[in-house]
C-alpha cells in the first residue's frame, strides 16, 4: 500500500493490449510460455513498467481446478440448498467446499464468503468455456499463482512485470459484474492517498483506490466475457508503485464491513 508520503505517479497514454492467439488452456500448461509467445505474435517485448493481467480461468485451468462432476457426491446440507435454490446439488456440494460460510440465498443463487475471504455469488465456480460436465474453481492460492507466473515471466525474458489475475464479480450494490482482481504479484493493489493534498490544497482524509481493481476493469473490457477467447491482457503506460502487493490487500475487514 502507499503511504501518504509516497508521490503518486502521473498517468500517461494508457495501452490496454489483448494478446491474440492464445490456445485452450490445459491442466499442467506453461501460462508463462504462452504469454511470451503471444506478446511475440503481437510484436510486443515485456518492459519495465508493464502488467501482465490474466483471466482466473486459464489460471484455474492450468492448475487442474476443472472438476468432473460425475466424481462429485452431494452432502445432506448440499441437497437441502438445492432444493431451495433449484441448483444442481452437485455443483451446490463443491461452493460449500470452497466456502467458510453462505450470507445469502434466492432461486439460482447462493452468496457465500469464499475461502479466500472475497464475497461472490456461487463461489465464483462457472461452467462456461470448460468442458461439458465440468466446473471450474478458482485458484487455491491467487496471489501464489500471480508470484510463479511473474517468477516465470521474469525468467525467461529478464524483465520483472507485476502480475494480475481477474475475474468478474458483481456488488451487492449494484447491477452487472466488473473485472476484480482476485490475486496479484509485484504491484501495490490498494492505494492510500490520505494525506495529500487535493485541487485546492486541503488534506484527503478518506481516499483509498482500489488500483488493482481499475486496472482489472480496464483488463476485463478488453478480454470480453464470452467467446472472444481473449485470456491475456498487457497494460502499459499505467502509473503504479513497485512493491509487493496483494489481493488481500483489497478485502474490507470483517469489522469494518458494514453490510454482514
Amino acid at each position: 500500500m502507499l503511504s501518504p508520503n509516497d508521490k503518486t505517479p502521473t498517468p500517461g497514454d494508457l495501452l490496454v493490449r489483448p494478446l491474440p492467439g492464445v490456445p485452450r488452456v490445459g491442466k499442467g500448461d506453461d501460462i508463462a510460455k504462452l504469454t511470451l509467445a503471444a506478446l511475440d505474435r503481437a510484436g510486443l517485448h515485456p518492459h519495465d513498467g508493464d502488467i501482465l493481467v490474466f483471466a482466473q480461468k486459464i489460471v484455474s485451468k492450468a492448475e487442474g481446478r476443472s472438476i468432473a462432476l460425475d466424481g462429485v457426491t452431494p452432502s445432506a446440507r448440499a441437497e437441502q440448498l438445492a432444493a431451495e435454490t433449484g441448483k444442481d446439488a452437485r455443483i451446490v456440494e463443491l461452493i460449500l467446499q470452497e466456502s467458510t460460510g453462505v450470507l445469502r440465498l434466492r432461486p439460482g443463487l447462493i452468496v457465500v464468503e469464499h475461502r479466500l475471504g472475497l464475497v461472490l455469488a456461487n463461489a465464483g465456480i462457472d461452467q462456461s468455456n470448460v468442458d461439458a460436465d465440468h466446473a471450474l474453481l478458482l485458484p487455491v492460492d491467487p496471489d501464489a499463482s500471480a508470484a510463479k507466473i511473474r517468477q516465470d515471466v521474469r525468467a525467461a525474458s529478464g524483465v520483472d512485470v507485476p502480475v494480475l489475475i481477474i475475474d468478474s464479480i458483481g456488488r451487492a450494490w449494484r447491477q452487472g459484474t466488473v473485472g476484480t482482481t482476485i490475486g496479484a504479484s509485484g504491484i501495490a493493489t490498494l492505494l492510500d492517498l490520505r494525506g495529500q493534498p487535493d485541487l485546492n490544497g486541503r488534506r484527503l482524509e478518506s481516499t483509498e483506490i482500489g488500483y488493482a481493481d481499475e486496472l482489472a476493469c480496464a483488463a476485463s473490457l478488453a478480454m470480453g466475457q464470452a467467446a472472444e477467447g481473449v485470456p491475456i491482457v498487457l497494460i502499459r503506460g499505467a502509473p503504479y508503485a513497485r512493491r509487493e502487493g496483494s489481493a488481500t490487500d483489497l478485502l474490507r475487514p470483517r469489522a469494518m464491513d458494514l453490510f454482514r
